[in-house]
């Protein structure tokens, strides 16, 4: 009855101190039990309690923790050799809970939008595939789904429903840019300095057959392997550079451009041939998207010069890094070469299977789950080709369409944006983008981890930015 008459905050007081008393005592209790170890699970159940009232505070909080460890997660699996990939899934779906506690407060009319309906219609198509006549393992389409389908329908709303301010995006490039210079920063530490303990083991047990040519290391850093950490950096570093042409005060200026030229050493480092055309295409798609002539055709006169150095003349062949980026404009180079025959192999396979071979049955998961099948073991050297041969052709064009919807809408909205500021964090977005989706025709990177939550929530933010125009038209109008 007492109870019945407090108020709301009186029982959230309440609430608290009774945890606070319950953990002191338990703290109390477990020093004695267990001695030091007391002291790390103590912290360690604290640092959970103080998440836990944050997150459902506001679910806000829980995304921007899931996508600090996705930069991270790749590191702390290879440093630790602990399951720490479910807690992925536990963070997103920590942040949908809080997001369906705090229904009230959410405008779910938001997430009518093509960005949603377009991550439906591909999680849809990857539903129909459990059906697909080749029999693939109902495992393999399980692991496989959570990143090629999944993440997207989960992610995609998100940034409707949670970042819907001008300070939410400049969040977002903080966190993205910031972590990214982290990661080149580490990547140049196991350059010049070495690997960890872990980091050595990863290589030893069969990473060195891909990260060692000719007796260097291609960088990967905290990021999965040198692919992903090549195409990011070089994604990212457009991104940047982008950025540091804007209408920002110089020092913001200053800064964007020492971090543009940092991710684009961690992308020479990587030696990671395919991510010069991550930086390529972005840059190209910036140039477009900018309408300003002089500076289209300035680009393209370096994009020339830049294929013209590599292609035709020997400068700098005594730097790796160059000799490494020259073999990506080599068509006698022996793993584009080799690239070629699996592909030429795939195509004999995927005879008369119009809908693929199932997902999950090609790549790690084909290898794990599907090693009965002749192709699961034949390498796809690119998300395009893992694409086709899951989903057949019919999955291709359709995967492709809905890519390049996006893209397209993406570069119909920033056209239509009359703030300076706002269109160029929109060119850039949409520009690095386009950079990963390309260069995914070489290796899988847009299906990785940060890249494809950097993917989805800049298509959602882009999306969003015309209703942050209008707000802030309207504001200076009023003004």
């Amino acid at each position: 009855m007492m109870w019945s008459n407090l108020s709301y905050e009186m029982k959230k007081k309440l609430v608290i101190l009774i945890a606070m008393l319950s953990f002191a005592v338990g703290s109390a209790l477990l020093t004695v039990k267990l001695e030091y170890y007391a002291v790390f699970l103590a912290l360690l159940f604290a640092g959970g309690i103080v998440f836990t009232i944050a997150l459902f505070s506001n679910p806000k909080v829980g995304f921007l923790v899931y996508l600090v460890y996705c930069f991270f997660i790749a590191g702390l699996l290879k440093n630790t050799g602990l399951p720490f990939g479910p807690l992925m899934e536990v963070l997103l779906g920590a942040t949908w809970l809080s997001l369906l506690v705090n229904y009230k407060k959410i405008d779910w009319k938001e997430i009518h939008n093509d960005h949603i309906i377009i991550a439906l219609i591909w999680f849809s198509i990857n539903i129909l595939e459990l059906v697909n006549p080749e029999g693939a393992s109902l495992l393999g389409w399980l692991n496989e789904v959570r990143f090629t389908a999944f993440n997207w329908l989960l992610i995609a709303p998100i940034g409707f429903l949670l970042f819907k301010s001008k300070r939410d995006l400049d969040v977002f490039f903080i966190m993205i840019i910031s972590l990214s210079v982290l990661g080149t920063l580490y990547g140049i530490k196991q350059y010049y300095i070495g690997v960890s303990a872990g980091e050595q083991r990863w290589l030893d047990e069969g990473g060195a057959t891909t990260h060692i040519i000719d007796g260097r290391l291609r960088v990967f850093s905290f990021y999965t392997d040198a692919g992903q950490f090549g195409a990011s950096q070089a994604a990212m570093s457009a991104i940047t550079i982008v950025m540091a042409l804007g209408p920002f005060k110089r020092w913001k200026k200053i800064l964007l451009w020492i971090s543009g030229l940092i991710l684009f050493y961690g992308m020479l480092i990587s030696g990671t041939r395919g991510a010069f055309f991550a930086f390529v295409v972005a840059s190209i798609f910036a140039m477009s998207l900018s309408k300003n002539f002089k500076v289209l055709f300035a680009g393209l006169f370096f994009v020339v010069a830049m294929f013209g150095f590599l292609k035709y003349t020997t400068i700098g062949s005594g730097n790796y890094q160059i000799v490494r980026l020259r073999t990506a404009v080599d068509p006698e180079n022996d793993s584009f070469n080799a690239r070629l025959i699996n592909q030429a192999t795939l195509k004999e396979l995927m005879k008369n299977k119009p809908f693929g071979a199932g997902v999950g049955s090609i790549g790690l998961n084909g290898i794990k789950f599907n090693s009965e099948k002749y192709l699961s073991n034949i390498p796809p050297d690119s998300y395009w080709v893992k694409i086709w041969v899951m989903y057949g052709p019919v999955g291709l064009v359709i995967w492709f369409s809905l890519i390049m919807y996006m893209l397209g809408k993406c570069c119909g909205t920033v056209w239509n944006i009359q703030d300076k500021g706002l269109k160029v964090k929109c060119i850039a977005l949409t520009s690095g983008t386009a950079g990963l989706f390309f260069c995914s025709y070489g290796n899988e990177v847009m299906n990785g981890f940060p890249s494809v939550i950097i993917l989805y929530m800049s298509w959602s933010f882009v999306l969003m930015a015309n209703n942050l125009d209008v707000k802030n038209v309207a504001i200076s109008k009023n003004n």
